[in-house]
């Protein structure tokens, strides 16, 4: 992913009203390793329950801004997007009001995401090897362009409205 800055992260928002925008808590930008991130996710720091997510969709930045749902899950759920069966963190379920005036009359999507937005860094992780032969590296990266569509695909969706 490509450095970013304050005012980019800012105007990429489709789903935040200009006082969410000019509100939010930004990440340490300094020390963000942009290399190693397919998308850039964080929690708010002062508002836990809140979490933000950017990525480039069709060659524009793309901001969603995300709310933890209520309550909790019975089960250990999978990450929607990294889908690594061994996680070493929690899952949570995030909402994202739609963009336009869908999100204005309510309308939602939602998805299981890694509760710190660890995703990137689950990907690059070596996988186990599945059996003689196999290609560990061109499946590590299987992984992160497979991480790459779904996030595409969920901040297209509510970007669309």
């Amino acid at each position: 992913m490509l450095p970013l800055n304050e005012q980019q992260l800012r105007s990429s928002f489709v789903n935040a009203s200009q006082r969410e925008r000019k509100e939010l808590t930004l990440p340490d930008l300094a020390n963000t390793r942009w290399d190693d991130l397919d998308y850039l996710g964080w929690r708010d720091r002062r508002n836990p329950n809140q979490g933000y997510v950017i990525a480039e969709v069709d060659g524009e930045l793309v901001g969603v801004l995300l709310r933890k749902a209520d309550g909790g899950v019975r089960s250990r759920p999978q990450c929607s997007w990294c889908e690594d069966v061994h996680l070493p963190n929690e899952v949570v379920f995030f909402i994202a009001k739609r963009a336009g005036a869908a999100g204005r009359n309510g309308n939602t999507l939602g998805t299981l995401v890694c509760a710190g937005f660890e995703c990137s860094a689950n990907v690059r992780k070596r996988p186990p090897l599945a059996y003689v032969g196999f290609d560990v590296e061109a499946a590590r990266i299987q992984r992160m362009e497979a991480l790459r569509e779904h996030v595409t695909t969920f901040l297209r969706r509510v970007a669309e409205g």
